[in-house]
């Protein structure tokens, strides 16, 4: 039988064909029941395309794939109304993804706790997160130096309960009957850290109050620098 996968990707390496086989076992053992393995399959070889042409580390491509590849199953399965927790969620858009909407996203995740949902992306992505929005980060005891910049996908943008914008401008998507704000922050690209401290205290105001109008208990939480490994500052 003629095999008619979108993505078949014969032409990967051994070990990259092998990591996303794997990755589409677990995605499949995650979402039995709400979605098949041509759907999963689907998501996961576009997400590799999408960072194939962005990043320049090859082992890490299945791994982000497999991240991204969920983040949008789970999307999809609350606008097709498979998954329902009442949890709220937000989505955090920026050009780039690597600034701005990623010290949101650190904020809103770490004060939500387990209470609400956290997503972010970018109109156009970048190829790591911005060093500097790490750092800022790592000072108020939120590690992010494992995220990565990524696209907004339609049906992200549709599970969301508020999209909060951040510079993309007329590049940002609009959907109908969807809460949009717009935050008007300095873009911390090319700043140094202390440059990049008044934007970050700036979001976590902002997250704050955002939490308390969605009605996302968030409460106060001891915030202990961390120190980053050199491992870390260099994840994708």
């Amino acid at each position: 039988m003629t095999d008619t996968r979108p993505h078949p990707h014969r032409d990967l390496a051994v070990d990259q064909q092998v990591a996303l086989r794997t990755a589409a076992t677990r995605l499949a053992a995650e979402f039995d029941g709400t979605y098949g393995v041509e759907t999963i399959e689907r998501f996961l070889y576009a997400s590799y395309d999408q960072f194939a042409t962005a990043t320049s580390i090859p082992n890490y491509l299945p791994l982000l794939a497999e991240r991204f590849a969920r983040q949008r199953l789970q999307a999809l399965a609350r606008v097709e109304g498979h998954h329902r927790d009442g949890r709220p969620v937000a989505l955090f858009l920026c050009t780039h993804n690597a600034g701005r909407s990623q010290m949101a996203l650190g904020f809103f995740s770490h004060l939500a706790g387990d209470n609400a949902v956290a997503w972010s992306g970018g109109s156009e992505p970048g190829a790591k997160v911005n060093p500097a929005a790490v750092a800022a980060m790592a000072e108020r005891g939120i590690d992010i130096s494992d995220e990565f910049p990524k696209p907004w996908t339609d049906e992200v943008v549709r599970a969301a309960d508020v999209v909060v914008t951040m510079g993309c401008g007329d590049a940002c998507p609009v959907f109908p009957g969807t809460r949009y704000e717009n935050w008007h922050l300095d873009d911390p690209a090319g700043l140094d850290l202390p440059e990049v401290r008044p934007i970050r205290d700036e979001i976590e105001r902002r997250v704050r109050r955002l939490l308390d109008d969605l009605h996302v208990a968030h409460p106060s939480r001891q915030i202990q620098p961390i120190t980053l490994t050199e491992n870390q500052r260099e994840r994708p």
